[in-house]
This record gives C-alpha cells, sequence and structure tokens, in this order.
C-alpha cells in the first residue's frame, strides 16, 4: 500500500514508523520516570500522614502556627529589652583606669591611686587618694567627653587615659578585638 501524499512529499514511510518507535520509547521511558516519582512521593505521603486523619493534621498544624506567633512574640519582646539594656549599658560606668604611686614618697608601697570611671561617652570622675604619715586625702574630680575643667596630675591624667584608651592597655580587650 502506497500512500500518495507521501510520495508526493518525498516521505518514506519506514522513516515515519522508525520515528513513531522512538517515539512510542521515549514516552514509555518517561511515564517509567513519572510512575517512579509518584510512588516516592506516595510513600512520603503516607509516612507524612501515618496515624492522621486530616482533622488531626489539621490541629498538629495550627499547633506549631501558635507555637511559631508564641516564638515571634518573644522575640520582639527580646529585642525591645535588648534596646532598653543597651541604652541603660551607655550610662554605666564601662571604662576604668587606675594608677597606684607613692604621693609623698616617704611611705613605700604605693599605697596611694588614682581611679578613673568612666562611661561610654567618657563621661564619670577621678577618684584620687593620697596617703600619708599624717592620715589620707581624697579628691573627687568631674570628666566631660575625657577632659576635666580641673588641673589633673600626672597620675589622674594617666588614669584618665588608661580609662580612655582602655584598648591600648587592656591586653584583653585587644585580644578580643584582634581579626581571627
Amino acid at each position: 500500500m502506497e500512500s500518495k501524499i507521501l510520495k508526493s512529499l518525498g516521505i518514506d514511510p519506514a522513516y515515519i514508523f522508525l520515528f513513531l518507535i522512538m517515539l512510542i520509547i521515549l514516552m514509555f521511558l518517561l511515564y517509567i520516570n513519572v510512575n517512579m516519582k509518584y510512588n516516592r512521593l506516595k510513600s512520603s505521603y503516607n509516612v507524612f500522614m501515618r496515624g492522621q486523619d486530616g482533622k488531626t493534621l489539621e490541629e498538629s498544624f495550627s499547633a506549631r502556627f501558635d507555637e511559631l506567633d508564641e516564638l515571634s512574640n518573644i522575640a520582639h519582646e527580646n529585642k525591645a529589652d535588648i534596646r532598653i539594656l543597651y541604652r541603660a549599658l551607655r550610662s554605666s560606668y564601662q571604662k576604668v583606669g587606675i594608677v597606684k604611686y607613692d604621693a609623698f614618697g616617704e611611705m613605700g608601697g604605693k599605697l596611694s591611686f588614682a581611679l578613673t570611671m568612666l562611661d561610654n561617652d567618657n563621661n564619670g570622675w577621678i577618684l584620687n587618694s593620697m596617703h600619708s604619715r599624717d592620715g589620707c586625702y581624697t579628691y573627687i574630680k568631674e570628666i566631660v567627653r575625657g577632659e576635666s575643667y580641673i588641673e589633673l596630675s600626672e597620675e589622674e591624667a594617666e588614669s584618665l587615659d588608661q580609662a580612655v584608651y582602655q584598648e591600648m592597655y587592656d591586653p584583653d580587650v585587644q585580644d578580643a578585638i584582634k581579626p581571627q
């Protein structure tokens, strides 16, 4: 049996037959692939649904969403608490410098000291305690933005520098800020 249409187009029916066989084989392979994916999906679904019906699954989802809402609320509360703590921390004394010295040279043992305590903005005070045989004298000087309006002794200035430039004096701070 000959086809006039195929003959007029110049196509051999054997080529069409081979093309159709290859197409059937390709379709069969795709069918096997889709069937394997379906079976994997079905087994996953069965594992997921094991022991549950639609109602218990809905309750399970609802419980998980409630937990997520609760965690979100806790995260917002934590964020607000951290902001409050950060504001409070900025005004607390964070930087400390201390220099021990002999105030009058006669005592020995370096019983006198200058103690500086500053907040994050370098505001605070210097406490200078000078010890002698006659007694102990204590002075306090206010520090605003790292500077004093009253002249500082050498020890007080060194104590202030230690507090302001704490990173340079404290090896633990230097280790913490070095890139790993």
